[in-house]
């Protein structure tokens, strides 16, 4: 089956009109992470250092169960080219079920933080801060997990730019709860840490709210909530199946990034600080890429259930060049401007800064390279998320990143002494094998797995 031609320009402003709302909702979630380090930074440094190891563990166990909600981005999509508003409504329940599930496992997590992270060889007093934080903010993991359901749903509908909004709308409601409850403004207590995680609860519960009241408002026909309570073995295991290895792969990743902040900080505190303020850089200029690989995850979902191969195949190519735009703009921004970028996160009356400057801007010399191949890897896994090929990317990710990258850069970084370079390289390396797997998995199997739809 096949459908009219669409040309270059028709898909470029399709993924545009999907993705740039998906941009800009990625970096209203940055948002709310830099907002939360910047007021516990005005509050205290033992806070400030507490909750980033919470933010960590929490951060850590939520991409884990997004996958389960992501899993529902292209399976939406596909039902949605078939017009089946009956597997529409399956596949959203079972991804809240899941949801449901996982929150009920990993709040013991939470409860006994504390225990956890000693073992773990923390500090007594960073490990009783992380756990007073966790065992609020952790109650706001289920309407996190339910909003990131409810964005799945509606960005394989299209509807990205209400994903955009409740975002926006966390960020601000997060902002104002921080600044009343962590430092007792407007008549409210002053709570510290404790507030910072009512603030994160807050925000995930007024997002959930939002987006739910926008779902069933606009979308009435899919009654995702009619008779929710039964169960759906079928279609649980479907999604279960999906997303199971989709929140492993991004665990990979994520995990890759934490490794490779402890060999920094075998180097020493200040090519830490150096490494941490590069990667925040890279961070946010990385939301372009999240946010055209989830655009491609929509398209792709829909060309397959279209069995459209032709329309996949040239919605892929935008994808790409669109991606390597933005490379192009990052690049350009590392190479040009370093040390005005790095500026921004270091006090000028900091005595490291010229250090932490000149470190940060080799650095970031090193991320033009890493950010085109972490580009490539992310929009190509995102083009085979939206034909349902989850297993094999998972198994890539799992080998570049942790039987190549933290090898290597371990060996570059420490064993042979380049340093921060060294580390960075490593993981170069290491996204240059997952950006070559899994183009190779898309253009040839996947592109065939559709024309055989």
């Amino acid at each position: 089956m096949s459908s009219e031609p669409m040309r270059f320009g028709g898909h470029t402003r399709a993924v545009l009109t999907l993705g740039l709302p998906m941009i800009g909702g990625h970096l209203a979630q940055l948002a709310i992470g830099l907002t939360d380090t910047v007021m516990m930074g005005w509050y205290g440094v033992p806070e400030l250092a507490a909750l980033t190891l919470a933010g960590s563990y929490f951060f850590t166990l939520f991409l884990l169960g997004s996958g389960f909600a992501w899993a529902i981005m292209p399976m939406v999509a596909n039902f949605a080219a078939q017009d089946d508003e009956v597997q529409i409504r399956r596949a959203t329940r079972m991804a809240l079920w899941l949801s449901l599930l996982f929150f009920v496992a990993v709040m013991p997590l939470f409860w006994f933080s504390g225990t956890i992270l000693l073992m773990l060889g923390q500090t007594e007093d960073s490990a009783a801060l992380a756990q007073t934080y966790l065992r609020i903010a952790g109650w706001g993991m289920l309407p996190a997990l339910g909003v990131m359901a409810f964005k799945s749903y509606l960005a394989g509908l299209e509807y990205t730019r209400v994903v955009l909004w409740v975002t926006i709308a966390a960020a601000v409601v997060n902002g104002f709860a921080n600044y009343a409850f962590v430092f007792g403004n407007w008549g409210a207590p002053e709570l510290g840490i404790s507030g910072a995680a009512l603030a994160s609860v807050a925000s995930s519960s007024a997002g959930f709210g939002l987006v739910v009241l926008y779902a069933v408002n606009l979308l009435p026909e899919h009654r995702i909530f009619v008779r929710f309570w039964r169960p759906d073995w079928e279609m649980f295991r479907q999604v279960f199946a999906l997303g199971l290895p989709i929140g492993l792969t991004t665990l990979a990743e994520v995990a890759l990034f934490a490794a490779s902040a402890v060999l920094m900080g075998l180097l020493g505190t200040v090519p830490l600080a150096a490494h941490g303020v590069a990667l925040q850089i890279t961070t946010a200029t990385f939301m372009i890429q999240m946010g055209l690989s989830n655009a491609a995850t929509v398209r792709a979902g829909n060309a397959l259930g279209r069995g459209d191969a032709a329309h996949l195949a040239m919605g892929a190519k935008v994808v790409v060049v669109l991606g390597a735009i933005g490379v192009a703009l990052s690049i350009a921004a590392f190479l040009l401007i370093p040390e005005q970028l790095i500026g921004l996160f270091v006090d000028s009356a900091d005595p490291s800064r010229d250090e932490i400057i000149a470190i940060g801007t080799r650095l970031l010399a090193m991320a033009a390279l890493f950010q085109l191949v972490d580009a490539a890897q992310v929009l190509h896994l995102g083009l085979l998320r939206g034909l349902q090929d989850t297993r094999v990317p998972m198994v890539v990710a799992a080998l570049a990143y942790w039987a190549v990258g933290m090898p290597a850069a371990w060996a570059f970084g420490i064993a042979w002494g380049m340093g921060g370079v060294g580390v960075w390289l490593g993981l170069t390396l290491g996204l240059t094998v997952a950006a070559v797997l899994l183009a190779w998995r898309f253009w040839t199997v996947g592109l065939r797995l559709v024309a055989r739809a």
